[in-house]
């Protein structure tokens, strides 16, 4: 296996984009991502786009040969992915392998997702058929509702208060300030998360990731093209894991065992451990996801998220800085997009112009689909082991 480098990264700004098809968003990061990287567009040898449900979203299946045609790229290869909300971590994760492998020097990852064309309901309907449609979605559970069945299985199991899921949204907005491609740039208070209209008991509306179009870009280069540029990001270790699919079939209601799966893989990959680890971008879709996440992951014992959070060790400053520029959150969540903009964060803390900066030599990414039948983690060094 060779070694991957990142080279180039470029997104549009998360939000409502009644003017912008997903074509267009495509169009702007991938370009921008070109831009950045500094290569011409002829080097680019093949195509990952990740998209949960552009048909459904947009009307647009087939979007792999869209995005090369949109982008110029001629007749490389390109194949689009799914995986739910991990969809753009997915197309990440298989073209690393692609490079890895030997089979092509340099390739572009695209994630999108385009979710206000249609109406709230409809995008609520499209999000639910990531989970089991016969025994969950049939039913009216949707995804909040699910998160809130884990919320509250935790809260009973771990103590685990409203107010330390409240302040994952809290850190979350005070990270995403700096953001300009934030979909939403203002703090919030503890209060005003528990004042929020309820969702799903006992999840408020500001525990819950909005409704967002965008698109994100990266290129990725093999060691030998990649060492020729200025300040590439390596990628250390990739890992995948899945569970079942309707959440009443887990072993646990409050671990993923997907997510351990996944973390492990990339883990021994990279060869290092969760504690050399310095930055980390977590799937907070819901505020218990978050919670969840650093105790699968492994940055906290099982049950002791929420008091992690609570005593400031997410912070920018703290034990270990989590979602640096606003994660989902704030950030906005395009479904499509959302792996490969936690990927760009992270590359951007390693090359040192992230709005948030702080000092790490490591950062890791999970990406989560669904109420967590897959995830993908995705380790990142300024350096290769």
């Amino acid at each position: 296996m060779r070694n991957v480098a990142v080279v180039g990264v470029g997104q549009t700004k998360f939000g409502e984009h009644w003017s912008m098809s997903l074509r267009d968003m495509l169009t702007e990061a991938g370009n921008a991502a070109i831009a950045d990287a500094g290569i011409e567009r002829s080097s680019i040898e093949s195509l990952f786009v990740g998209s949960m449900s552009p048909g459904r979203y947009s009307g647009q299946e087939h979007i792999g040969p869209l995005a090369a045609d949109a982008l110029r790229l001629g007749n490389i290869p390109a194949t689009r992915f799914e995986g739910a909300c991990a969809s753009g971590s997915l197309a990440l994760r298989t073209a690393y392998i692609d490079i890895a492998s030997g089979r092509h020097d340099t390739a572009i990852v695209l994630g999108g997702e385009k979710m206000t064309d249609v109406n709230g309901s409809e995008a609520i309907t499209t999000l639910a058929a990531a989970g089991d449609q016969e025994w969950e979605a049939s039913i009216g559970l949707t995804f909040a509702g699910l998160y809130a069945l884990m919320a509250r299985k935790h809260m009973h199991d771990y103590g685990t208060t409203l107010e330390q899921m409240a302040a994952v949204s809290v850190n979350n907005h005070k990270n995403g300030i700096n953001n300009p491609n934030a979909q939403f740039r203002s703090p919030i208070t503890v209060e005003q998360v528990l004042a929020s209209s309820m969702v799903a008991d006992p999840l408020r509306l500001l525990d819950c990731s909005p409704i967002t179009d965008g698109s994100a870009a990266m290129i990725l280069m093999s060691e030998e093209r990649a060492k020729a540029l200025d300040n590439p990001v390596w990628i250390l270790g990739s890992g995948q894991g899945s569970d079942t699919l309707a959440l009443h079939d887990r072993m646990s209601y409050t671990e993923m065992m997907a997510t351990k799966a996944a973390a492990k893989e990339a883990l021994a990959e990279a060869g290092i451990s969760i504690g050399d680890v310095g930055a980390l971008e977590v799937h907070d879709c819901f505020s218990i996801n978050q919670i969840i996440a650093l105790e699968d992951l492994g940055f906290c014992k099982k049950g002791e998220g929420g008091k992690f959070v609570e005593d400031g060790k997410i912070a920018l400053n703290g034990e270990i800085p989590v979602n640096t520029t606003g994660g989902l959150k704030a950030g906005g969540h395009p479904v499509g997009a959302t792996g490969v903009r936690q990927a760009i964060d992270i590359v951007k803390q390693l090359r040192g112009d992230s709005v948030n900066q702080i000092n790490t030599e490591k950062g890791m990414t999970l990406n989560i689909g669904g109420s967590g039948a897959t995830a993908v983690v995705n380790i990142f060094g300024k350096e290769m082991e």
